[in-house]
C-alpha cells in the first residue's frame, strides 16, 4: 500500500440530485461519508458514474468542495477533470487543484477520435501543467478510440505525476502489456467491476468501482483477497457478486446504481437527461438480483 497512494478499492461516486434535479449538497456529504465508512480507500468524484457530462463546471466545483468537507482527509479525493478539449481540461484542473483534492482522473478525449500521438500530447500537456498525480482513464466504449498499451507506457515513463490507469478496454492482452512494461509505482486499476479479478490476476492493483456505491464492503473483500494472492476465495467472492456487477449495467450507467441505492434505503435522486430513471420492470429485476446476492 505504501506504493499505492490511492489504495486498491476506489469507488466512482454517483452524484446526488434533489427532486428538482439540482445538486443535493447535504446528500453528497452523506454519501461520501457512507462510502468512506464502507471501506473505500479513495473516491473518484464526477466520473462517468457521477454523470460528468451533465454536471457543469460551477457545479463540479461545488461538488468537489462538498466531498472534501465530508471526507475531511480520511481518504484521498480524486477529481475527474478530463474533457475532450486539452486547453479546457488544463484550465479547469488548475482551478480544482486549489481546492485541495489529492489527484485527478483524466479520460481519453472522446468524440474527437484523436490518434495515439494526439492522446499522448493531450495527457503530456496536462501533466506538465499540474502538480497533482493523474489517473488516466481508457474507456473505448464511451470514447470510441482505444489508447494502446505503448501510449500508456510512454506517458507513464515520461511523467512522474502520471501514476495510474483505469483500464476499461476489456482487452486483457493490453492489460498484460501495460503491467509488464510499467515503470515502478505505476498502477493498473480495473475500470469494470466484473473484470477486477482477471485484471488483478494479471498484476493489476485494484478497481475503480461502480458497485462500490452499493456494496463497498463486499467489493473490498474481493479486492483484498486477490491482493493477498488468495485467488480461490476471491473467485468465490467474485462469483457471488457477479449477478449484481452485470445487473447494474443492463441499461446505461448510472441509472441502475441510483435505483439500487434507492432500493437499499439511501435514495440519491434521479438522473439528468438525456438519461432517464429506471422502469418499474428494471427496478423489480434489480431488486431480485440484490436480494439474491445478499445486498438487500
Amino acid at each position: 500500500m505504501e506504493n499505492l497512494p490511492f489504495g486498491r478499492m476506489i469507488t466512482a461516486m454517483v452524484t446526488p440530485f434533489d427532486e428538482a434535479g439540482e445538486l443535493d449538497v447535504p446528500r453528497v456529504k452523506q454519501l461520501a461519508d457512507r462510502l468512506v465508512v464502507g471501506g473505500n480507500d479513495a473516491l473518484i468524484i464526477n466520473g462517468t458514474t457521477g454523470e460528468s457530462p451533465t454536471v457543469f463546471y460551477p457545479q463540479k466545483m461545488e461538488l468537489f468542495r462538498a466531498v472534501l468537507e465530508a471526507v475531511d482527509g480520511r481518504v484521498p479525493v480524486i477529481a475527474n477533470v478530463g474533457d475532450n478539449c486539452t486547453a479546457d481540461t488544463i484550465d479547469f484542473a488548475l482551478k480544482v487543484q486549489e481546492l485541495g483534492v489529492d489527484g485527478f482522473m483524466c479520460v481519453v478525449p472522446y468524440y474527437n477520435k484523436p490518434p495515439q500521438e494526439g492522446m499522448y500530447q493531450h495527457f503530456a500537456a496536462i501533466a506538465r501543467a499540474v502538480k497533482l498525480p493523474i489517473v488516466l482513464y481508457n474507456i473505448p466504449g464511451r470514447c470510441v478510440v482505444n489508447m494502446e498499451a505503448e501510449t500508456t507506457l510512454r506517458l507513464a515513463r515520461d511523467f512522474e505525476n502520471i501514476v495510474a490507469i483505469k483500464e476499461a478496454s476489456g482487452r486483457m492482452e493490453q492489460v498484460e502489456a501495460i503491467v509488464a512494461g510499467a515503470p515502478e509505482g505505476f498502477a493498473v486499476y480495473s475500470g469494470d467491476d466484473s473484470a477486477t479479478l482477471p485484471i488483478m490476476e494479471r498484476g493489476g492493483v485494484g478497481v475503480i468501482s461502480t458497485i462500490g456505491n452499493v456494496a463497498p464492503e463486499r467489493m473490498r473483500q474481493l479486492v483484498y483477497l486477490a491482493a493477498e494472492g488468495n485467488f480461490a476465495e476471491a473467485q468465490r467472492a467474485h462469483d457471488q457478486l457477479l449477478p449484481l456487477m452485470e445487473g447494474l449495467f443492463t441499461t446505461s450507467n448510472p441509472i441502475l446504481v441510483k435505483e439500487a441505492l434507492k432500493l437499499a434505503g439511501f435514495p440519491v435522486g434521479g438522473v439528468r437527461l438525456p438519461l432517464v430513471s429506471a422502469t418499474p420492470q428494471q427496478s423489480a429485476e434489480l431488486k431480485a438480483i440484490m436480494e439474491a446476492v445478499g445486498v438487500l
